[in-house]
C-alpha cells in the first residue's frame, strides 16, 4: 500500500469491506450467514472502460455466482452497471449482465444492480427495464437524494420491478439531487411508503434508525416480502433485533483492491460514520 495515510484507512476500512480477494468474501458471507444475515457480496470496482478489465469483472461474478452455490451460502451478488461495460459501451454492459444473470438463474439466484452516480442513471433503469420482463429474478437500485427517482420508482412498481432503496453516496448538483439531509430523509419516507403500498419483493437499504422505525410501522399495516439491507460493519447493533423481530436482514459486503475510493465515498457520505469507524481501531 502506498502510504501512512492508506494504511491507516485500511484498519477503519475492513469494518467496511470484506478484503482484497474473493477468498475474503466468502469468509465473511460465511460469518454474516452464522449471524442469521444474508450476503449480497459485490467486487468493488466502476468507471471502468478498458474491455478487459470489464470483462475480468464479469468473470468473478460469475465465480462468485459458483462459489455462493457450492460452498451453500445465503445470498447474492450485486453488480454496479460501469464496472461490467456502461462505462465503454452500453451493447457490451447489457452482454455480460445477460451472462451473469443467465449464471444466477441456473444456479437458481437473485441479482441485483447497484446505482451509481446520476451520468449512469437513465442507460442503468433503461437496460433494467428492458431485461426484466425476461429475467425477473433481478432487482435494481434507486436513491432517495436524486429528484427524478420518484417518477423511477412508479414506472418500476407498475412494471414489477424490484427495488432496493437508499439515501444515495454520491455527490451530485442541485438540479439532479436534493442537497439538504432532511428533504433527503422526507423523499425516502415518501419513495418508502410507495414501496410499501404497492410494491413487493424490495430491499430498505438505510441505517438511519428512524427511517427503519418507520419502516417497522409500514410493515405491521402492509403485509410485503422485503427485507433490510444494511452494510457490513454499520449498525451492528440493530441487525441481531430486526433478525429476532422475525424480518429478513441482508449484508451487503463488498470487498477487493479497489477499497480506497469506496471508502472515501462512505466517509463523505456520512461523516457520523468516521466515529463510529475510528473506534474500531482502538476498541
Amino acid at each position: 500500500m502506498p502510504g501512512l495515510t492508506e494504511r491507516l484507512l485500511y484498519r477503519v476500512a475492513k469494518r467496511w469491506i470484506a478484503g482484497y480477494s474473493l477468498e475474503d468474501a466468502i469468509k465473511v458471507a460465511h460469518d454474516a450467514n452464522n449471524r442469521q444475515l444474508r450476503a449480497i457480496l459485490n467486487r468493488l470496482g466502476e468507471h471502468t472502460p478498458d474491455e478487459k478489465l470489464i470483462q475480468s469483472y464479469t468473470e468473478e461474478y460469475l465465480k462468485l455466482l459458483d462459489r455462493i452455490r457450492s460452498e451453500k451460502i445465503e445470498g447474492t451478488i450485486s453488480v454496479k452497471p460501469s464496472q461490467i461495460g456502461l462505462a465503454a459501451n452500453p451493447t457490451l454492459y447489457s452482454s455480460n449482465l445477460l451472462r451473469i444473470l443467465e449464471k444466477a438463474e441456473a444456479l437458481g439466484e437473485f441479482v441485483w444492480i447497484d446505482m451509481e452516480n446520476s451520468p449512469y442513471t437513465e442507460a442503468t433503469i433503461r437496460t433494467y427495464l428492458e431485461i426484466l420482463p425476461s429475467h425477473p429474478r433481478l432487482g435494481v437500485c434507486l436513491q432517495a437524494n436524486m429528484k427524478r427517482t420518484e417518477s423511477d420508482l412508479k414506472d418500476l412498481i407498475s412494471r414489477g420491478g424490484r427495488v432496493r432503496l437508499v439515501k444515495g453516496a454520491y455527490p451530485e448538483n442541485t438540479e439532479v439531487a436534493y442537497k439538504k439531509r432532511s428533504d433527503v430523509e422526507a423523499n425516502y419516507l415518501k419513495l418508502m411508503a410507495m414501496l410499501f403500498e404497492d410494491g413487493d419483493h424490495f430491499g430498505i437499504g438505510t441505517h438511519d434508525g428512524k427511517l427503519i422505525d418507520k419502516a417497522r410501522t409500514l410493515a405491521k399495516e402492509y403485509k410485503r416480502d422485503f427485507e433490510f439491507q444494511l452494510l457490513k460493519g454499520i449498525r451492528d447493533d440493530i441487525k441481531p433485533s430486526l433478525v429476532q423481530e422475525g424480518y429478513r436482514v441482508s449484508e451487503y459486503i463488498p470487498y477487493g483492491p479497489e477499497w480506497y475510493n469506496y471508502s472515501k465515498r462512505r466517509m463523505r457520505e456520512r461523516k457520523r460514520n468516521i466515529l463510529l469507524l475510528l473506534r474500531s481501531i482502538t476498541g
